[in-house]
């Protein structure tokens, strides 16, 4: 018998009562349990329904695999998902309850050889699930429950998240660095500039230069690895992701016009008025894309992994 408790309902039989009864021992009891859960490590899960939006709680069988949280959508070997899977699928953000201590967490649904190789784990230490994938053709999913915060007295470690927030200041910079160029263009501030090298609109195409390159392999990178490992182990972002990919391209078009004209940028011929609006138009959408971005994949990057070493 699985250390997770069924969502099915037998006839005559009250599985929503029984699990209160579970949730209120387990609550009354910090997590010791007596009876038939004795021994067991319990958690209850606490998620946000699919369809109703509203909370719910599910007392289910708990493991620690490499130091994370992990539950099993066993439902007792069924052939159709728990509903609480369901809620995580739409939203990530969970609460769980050890008797020990409660936590805030995204769950992360790994698929593949990551979910063989914890599958594998699980049922070397709990071999009821096991029994439960042989009942089922269903692939009993696998669910990591990543701490969005240290447990506390634990020193909190710069995530991946907080590096692409970096990342994004400093693009921010660049690119009021080259608006206010184009704004000392506009008011004639340049005149005084141009006979010194380097001039004012040889400025903004090193500035330029810099700013697209750099925006351009942040963009592909996203594109090629974040991106599709967030959109694997989290369902839910799918959609965000995609639109934030989608968002990528218009900028790429955006930067193409703009190094054009910074480029080929004669000061005293070109006009400044356009190249100023160009800009503008692009740092608006940037601006809107970063913090999209941010909203977006910030909790589940800080969650999931480490900045990388050079940050």
């Amino acid at each position: 018998m699985s250390k997770e408790q069924t969502e099915t309902s037998w006839s005559g039989f009250d599985v929503n009562d029984f699990q209160r009864r579970i949730i209120a021992e387990f609550r009354e009891n910090n997590g010791k349990m007596t009876g038939m859960f004795e021994g067991w490590s319990l958690t209850v899960l606490t998620t946000i329904g699919a369809r109703s939006g509203l909370p719910r709680e599910t007392p289910l069988g708990y493991l620690v695999i490499d130091g994370k949280g992990v539950v099993i959508a066993s439902a007792n070997g069924s052939d159709r998902h728990p509903g609480w899977y369901y809620n995580v699928r739409k939203n990530p953000i969970v609460t769980v309850e050890t008797g020990e201590e409660t936590y805030r967490a995204i769950a992360a649904i790994p698929r593949g050889a990551e979910r063989n190789r914890l599958f594998e784990r699980v049922v070397a230490e709990a071999p009821g699930y096991g029994d439960y994938q042989a009942k089922t053709t269903r692939e009993i999913p696998v669910v990591v429950l990543h701490r969005i915060e240290p447990k506390p007295g634990d020193e909190r470690v710069k995530g991946m998240g907080d590096w692409i927030v970096e990342v994004h200041d400093w693009l921010r910079g660049e690119l009021r660095t080259l608006r206010d160029q184009a704004d000392r263009l506009i008011d004639g501030t340049a005149e005084t500039i141009e006979t010194t090298p380097p001039d004012l609109a040889q400025q903004m195409r090193t500035h330029c230069l810099s700013f697209c390159g750099a925006l351009r392999r942040h963009h592909t990178g996203e594109d090629m690895a974040v991106f599709p490992s967030l959109a694997a182990q989290f369902p839910a972002l799918a959609p965000a992701l995609a639109q934030l990919s989608e968002q990528h391209q218009v900028v790429a078009q955006l930067q193409d016009s703009i190094q054009a004209l910074v480029g080929g940028f004669v000061p005293g011929e070109s006009d400044p008025v356009r190249l100023r609006t160009e800009l503008e138009e692009l740092a608006t959408r940037l601006e809107s894309h970063f913090d999209f971005e941010e909203q977006t994949v910030v909790t589940a990057l800080n969650a999931t992994a480490e900045a990388p070493p050079f940050a």
